[in-house]
Parts: structure tokens; sequence; C-alpha cells
């Protein structure tokens, strides 16, 4: 790879990554298309104990956000309280009274999937089409998060590269975890760990637990470990319907090149359609599933459709 050359590296693995035409001209659902009826059988078929784990960041003012592109954190405000059913003028009869809130929020504050109109390249989205023909000022009315608000459920599997490579479960930042991370990680873990076809991988680097000891910090843009830019060929190859991490951005940071700018979202999104969670909370599902050395369990993550959202939030609950 050629520190110097962002620009061809992402030309060649767009190439050699391409899920254009896979599933047809009029595709909207990228890699999710590997995510089946049997595939979804076999993630439920997982739960044996019945345990659950909620993989999502609280939605507080206390959160990573630091104002980049305009993201804030979530903030919550009453209509209707406790203080105004108690104190204030009867709103209904015999005595009944109720409390309702509102959140602000951009849909990428916290735990989030990016959907397939977020990342574009030349002008370019998935599947071969014009940009500025999918994300208006409407919003993605063609591949809109909506698309896949009934879609990711099924096998989910738990890559803890904190745990089976970093130093104390965590791996500092600048980390690039190359494809050589993940097989050893695998291997480490044993056959619960396997990836494939359909799956939605998940990996843990450890940041996430060193921001609730040391605070968020830089946490939102900020150095961070993450993907190498060299896995995009694994993630290709493998079929995984979905990958989610413990950090803001998915891959390493600062980027592998001298000058750029999250280069594996420009192959990985607009040229293979992989769907892509950040901000995921993996700490409580990954310390159960170092205890009993079962790394795959049923996963359900569906984002809020909300119609023209190139992405949203979600509370992903993992079920073993």
């Amino acid at each position: 790879m050629d520190r110097a050359n962002p620009a061809g590296a992402i030309a060649d693995a767009a190439k050699r990554c391409s899920n254009w035409g896979r599933w047809g001209q009029d595709d909207v659902l990228g890699t999710l298309n590997f995510l089946d009826e049997g595939k979804r059988r076999e993630g439920a078929a997982l739960i044996r104990r019945g345990v659950s784990f909620s993989l999502a960041q609280r939605f507080d003012t206390n959160g990573p956000q630091k104002g980049w592109r305009r993201r804030t954190n979530p903030v919550h405000t009453m209509l209707s309280s406790g203080l105004d059913a108690e104190f204030g003028p009867r709103e209904f009869p015999h005595g009944i009274g109720g409390a309702d809130d509102v959140v602000f929020m951009p849909l990428q504050a916290s735990t989030q999937w990016d959907g397939l109109g977020h990342i574009f390249d030349h002008g370019m989205a998935y599947n071969g089409r014009r940009a500025s023909a999918v994300v208006t000022s409407d919003g993605d009315q063609l591949t809109g998060i909506k698309t896949v608000a009934d879609r990711i459920a099924g096998r989910g599997v738990l890559l803890d590269v904190g745990r089976a490579i970093g130093t104390d479960g965590e791996l500092p930042d600048g980390f690039a975890i190359t494809a050589e991370h993940l097989e050893a990680t695998i291997a480490a873990q044993g056959d619960s760990s396997r990836v494939g076809r359909g799956d939605l991988l998940l990996v843990r680097t450890g940041q996430m637990a060193r921001t609730r000891r040391d605070g968020w910090g830089d946490y939102a843009g900020g150095p961070a470990p993450g993907l190498s830019f060299t896995t995009a060929d694994w993630l290709h190859t493998r079929e995984i319907a979905g990958i989610a991490t413990d950090t803001w951005g998915f891959e390493v940071r600062p980027n592998e090149f001298d000058r750029a700018f999250q280069p594996l979202h420009q192959v990985a999104i607009p040229h293979m359609g992989l769907f892509i969670g950040e901000i995921w909370d993996l700490d409580a599902l990954a310390a159960d599933c170092a205890a009993d050395g079962i790394y795959d369990f049923f996963l359900t993550a569906a984002p809020l459709p909300v119609t023209g959202a190139v992405g949203a939030t979600v509370n992903p609950i993992a079920i073993k």
C-alpha cells in the first residue's frame, strides 16, 4: 500500500470489491442480500440461555459528539411532567395525568448504522447511481435506512480483537486491525467465531471501555484503533451482511495514508454496499463471551426507520 497514493488504492480496492449489479440494477439492500431467512433461523437457534445484552451507548447529553459537521449529543426535554400533573391546570377528567417528552438529535449522534446513501465515491452512490439522484434535499428516498428496517436480525459474531491481540483487553489508538489480526482472533476464540456469508460481525477494540474510564476526550473523530484499509478484500470475500465496532469511525484513525479521510468507508459503502455500525458498546457482551467461550449469538439491530435518512440510531440486542 502506497501511503502517498490513497486515490489509487481506493480505486483499485473499489474495482476488486464492487458489488454493483450483483443483485440487479434496482438493488437497494447491498450486503444485506446475504442475510436471508435461513440465516435468521440459524441465528435464532443460537439462543440457549436467554440472556440478553443491549449494545447501545446511552443517548443523552453526556455523549461523544463535539459538533463536527453539526453533530451534537441528544437533547432530551420534557413536554409535560409530574409537576404539571400535580400542580398544573387539570387537563383531563377524573384525575388522570401523564408525562410526555421529546428528543432532538442527529441520527448519528450515538449507536447507529450507516446507510448506503451515507458515503459516495467521486459523486457516485451504491450500485452505480449518481449521488445527486439518490440523496436530495428530501433525503435518500431510494436506499434510505427505512429499506432495511425489517432486515437486520440474524447470526451475530463477536471478534474481540482487544482481548485477543491487545493489552488488558484494549488496543491503543492508531492500531490498524489487519486481516491477519482478525484471523488470529478467530483462531484464539474457536469455532463459534467463524465468519461467513450473511453474518453480522462485531469487532471490539476496547476503545469504548477506555472512554468509560477516562472520559470521551477525542473519541469523536480523534485517534482510534480500527479496521485497516487492507481489510477491504477480507470483508468482501467473507460476504458478511454488516459490521459494527465500538469506535466512532469503524476504521483506524489516523487513517493509513499521508492525507486521507475514511478511505475504507469510500470502498465499503458505495462499492460493496456494506452496512457499517459505529459507537456500539460491546463490553458486557464481550465479558460474557470470554466467560463461556461462545462468541456467536442471535443479534437484532433494526434501525429507526426514518424516511429519507442516510443513517439511523439503533438499540442492538444480542441474545445468547
